[in-house]
């Protein structure tokens, strides 16, 4: 058996109990964010993304020539993993009788691996590739595109026009609209930031794949904030685990210059948490609920940067 490093997904992690959307985008019943602010060049390849109705991004992912699968872009994962059905599709001659050990980020479990020649989306191309398959909980998607083979790859993702570009990253500069922040690589090239929730200095790890951001039981006593009088939160990830979590009204959240406020978070020392150590010193999960508020977001693993535009 081989072990694959942490496979990190959140999936649902607020009202779960009531089943309600998440998305600010699409639930009325949330109110929006608050977000204040005090082009690079044309990439090859551009295909067509989706926001689910949880606000992740579903990136097109050709799997052996076969597809293309939408796969949940997901920032936290450091493994690409797939669903029982894309398994199906691609054949037993995907197929091995090897397992591995995956960690999300209520648990861990074993499962097995299917074997592909090829996966390509763009100027990332995996050959071959080792690709984990895990439960169906992505809510439409067939898995997870993490970041394997990123190191020397440029992200753009376009929210208002509803496209995704991967290619190899030139060191490109983005116009004079977008902030930059500056990243650190955790481990397996986990993107880490600082931002300030409140006067609380806070690692934020960027995970595309979660709907809600979800933070550490040391950022939450750090805020001197109280949980809410609801429903604890439901954590839930590809192995099935499930944890609980407080849900407590945010301070304004700086990142940089720009200023989010009205944000809603869950709070819980869940297990990757443990995993990785962050226990101790404020750390956040930086979700869709947060990262979705921007109009592009490009990440640019070369450079260790994040470039951010929000909308007027």
């Amino acid at each position: 058996m081989t072990e694959i490093a942490s496979l990190v997904l959140l999936v649902g992690v607020a009202l779960q109990a009531a089943g309600q959307s998440t998305n600010p985008a699409t639930d009325p019943s949330v109110p929006p964010l608050e977000t204040i602010v005090v082009s690079a060049p044309e990439p090859r390849y551009v295909a067509p993304t989706l926001r689910d109705r949880i606000g992740r991004i579903w990136a097109p992912v050709y799997l052996n020539d076969k597809g293309p699968f939408r796969l949940v872009l997901d920032t936290g994962a450091t493994h690409s993993a797939v669903i029982p059905r894309v398994a199906d599709l691609l054949g037993a001659d995907a197929r091995t009788n090897r397992t591995v050990r995956v960690r999300g980020v209520s648990g861990t479990a074993v499962v097995p691996v299917l074997r592909v020649q090829k996966m390509d989306i763009g100027d990332l191309v995996l050959e071959p590739a080792m690709l984990p398959v895990v439960a169906d909980v992505f809510g439409g998607a067939d898995g997870v595109l993490g970041n394997e083979g990123m190191r020397d790859k440029r992200i753009v993702i376009d929210f208002k026009r509803d496209s995704i570009s991967v290619k190899r990253s030139k060191r490109e500069r983005p116009g004079p609209e977008f902030r930059t922040l500056p990243t650190k690589i955790l481990r397996n090239y986990l993107l880490a930031f600082d931002m300030t929730i409140g006067r609380v200095k806070t690692t934020a790890i960027l995970d595309t794949g979660a709907p809600q951001s979800l933070g550490n039981m040391a950022l939450l006593e750090a805020l001197k904030r109280h949980p809410e009088d609801l429903p604890k939160a439901e954590v839930v990830g590809v192995t099935l685990d499930v944890e609980y979590a407080d849900r407590v009204a945010m301070p304004t959240i700086y990142m940089d210059e720009i200023i989010v406020r009205g944000a809603h978070m869950s709070f819980g020392d869940v297990h990757i948490f443990k995993h990785w150590n962050l226990t101790r010193e404020p750390a956040i999960l930086l979700g869709m609920d947060i990262i979705g508020v921007v109009e592009q977001l490009i990440i640019d693993y070369r450079t260790r940067e994040l470039h951010i535009k929000v909308p007027r």
